[in-house]
């Protein structure tokens, strides 16, 4: 299975961190975000992915370059103006083959294990979903307990940014045009197309420096030191 990193947004919440450089680009304990993906990804087995460009878009490519650095293909798809989430999959949709493929938000942090995702889904797609955190307390949408997922519900969940998609559903999408994900997951949950899953561990959405600096902020160790009193 092929994956696609989304990282051509232009970062406006976290200006001014993305004046200089694209959001991806940012470090976590010392790393690039886009690089903690690419590990995750390579970990499950994955080596082929494409990473969508725009804002500041050069400077991806120039950093990472094929990705034989850590062992994967990584192919670029640049985007003069950022198409949203359904355009940019839409534009790279030929890179895929007609089969189901990993799509990950390059702002978001998270130890979810890409290898559970490798089985084709049972339907059109299939949405990773988290507890909702502080910045997001209403949730996106409602799990149900045969796991097919619907927007509305009492006790929603936040979607992740993870999800794994089969190419039909991109496919009648119009070209090179800014299409945003959540109407087409909307539509597609009317039709009981969608299948999802609850992950508990750590995830963090990279939106605002403030949580950027919370996170960096988790990785600190503190070591506490041991006194010396004198005695033998």
């Amino acid at each position: 299975m092929k994956a696609m990193i989304l990282a051509a947004g232009r970062g406006e919440r976290m200006r001014p961190l993305t004046d200089a450089h694209p959001k991806p680009l940012l470090k976590v304990d010392g790393k690039a975000l886009i690089e903690w993906h690419i590990e995750a990804l390579k970990d499950a087995g994955i080596k082929d992915i494409l990473i969508n460009t725009s804002w500041l878009g050069d400077q991806i490519p120039e950093y990472l370059g094929d990705g034989a650095y850590w062992g994967v293909n990584l192919t670029f798809s640049h985007e003069p103006t950022a198409l949203e989430t359904a355009g940019g999959i839409r534009k790279a949709l030929d890179f895929f083959d007609e089969q189901p493929f990993i799509v990950v938000n390059g702002d978001v942090w998270s130890e979810y294990d890409y290898e559970k995702l490798l089985q084709q889904p049972t339907k059109l797609a299939h949405i990773v979903l988290v507890p909702n955190p502080e910045h997001n307390p209403q949730g996106d949408f409602f799990l149900r307990d045969d796991g097919l997922v619907i927007a509305e519900g009492e006790n929603r969940a936040t979607f992740s940014g993870i999800g794994v998609y089969q190419p039909e559903v991109f496919k009648d999408l119009k070209e090179d045009e800014p299409l945003p994900l959540a109407p087409l997951l909307r539509e597609l949950m009317v039709e009981a197309q969608v299948t999802g899953e609850l992950f508990d561990g750590k995830w963090h959405d990279i939106g605002t420096p403030e949580r950027l600096k919370n996170l960096n902020q988790s990785f600190q160790r503190r070591i506490n030191t041991i006194e010396y009193d004198g005695k033998i």
